[in-house]
């Protein structure tokens, strides 16, 4: 991860005042956007289901949902920092590779300490994931219990549908369990931009584009809000 990137985030907890201290601590980090701030599990989901972000503060203890059960829901690309009173859920929080635990009340540098935790881990990921992919001009993966050779230059753009994927080539289509994240770090970031959280896109399979959607091979597909700006930024350079 670039270091100046936004750091997207949002804010899941049950009780307004530890959302309205875990967001004025927010406030002071220039890197850091809050795009939501939810007093429940449920509709965290629901907003996730349309919108991607890089973190997450989450409460543990809640009603209907716990943020233990809510943390296993989301896509493991999600980072979490739970946020909690309790101190018997850090083994557990631990166990889901949060990357931290920040016990109630939560003072700014301790805020500011966990936000550098995950500035450093994802920096780390970021680098050893593109080394491999821009070393590379083709991946495997599985599919009718057999690795299959998949070259770069053929995809034109790859479909996700929960945990499994198809990888759309020139000419025919491959079905792999796979989520569509493992499979982004894999592909060098040069000629493959991800533009929703169920699309990536070949850069030079795209016909044409609006703010809303890019056309690959004949198919429309939706740029989602949290993926625009990059998107857009990015195509504007060509």
């Amino acid at each position: 991860m670039k270091k100046d990137k936004t750091i997207s985030c949002i804010i899941v907890d049950d009780e307004l005042i530890a959302r309205e201290v875990i967001q004025a601590h927010l406030s002071k980090i220039p890197t850091v956007k809050i795009v939501g701030n939810f007093g429940n599990a449920v509709d965290a989901f629901n907003f996730l289901l349309e919108d991607t972000v890089d973190l997450v503060f989450l409460d543990i203890n809640m009603p209907e949902i716990s943020g233990i059960s809510f943390a296993k829901s989301i896509h493991k690309k999600i980072k979490i920092i739970f946020t909690t009173a309790y101190r018997d859920y850090a083994v557990e929080g631990f166990e889901l590779q949060a990357v931290d635990y920040l016990l109630k009340p939560i003072s700014f540098d301790r805020l500011l300490k966990a936000v550098s935790n995950y500035v450093e881990i994802n920096s780390k990921l970021y680098v050893d994931h593109k080394k491999i992919a821009e070393r590379n001009d083709f991946m495997f993966v599985r599919s009718d219990r057999k690795m299959l050779k998949v070259d770069f230059d053929l995809i034109v753009y790859i479909e996700s549908y929960s945990d499994y994927l198809k990888i759309h080539l020139s000419g025919k289509t491959i079905v792999t369990r796979m989520t569509i994240s493992a499979v982004e770090a894999k592909l060098p970031s040069k000629k493959f931009l991800r533009i929703h959280r169920s699309y990536i896109i070949a850069i030079e399979s795209i016909s044409s584009f609006t703010n809303e959607e890019i056309v690959v091979d004949n198919q429309h597909l939706p740029i989602s809000r949290s993926y625009k700006k990059e998107v857009l930024n990015t195509l504007e350079k060509f």
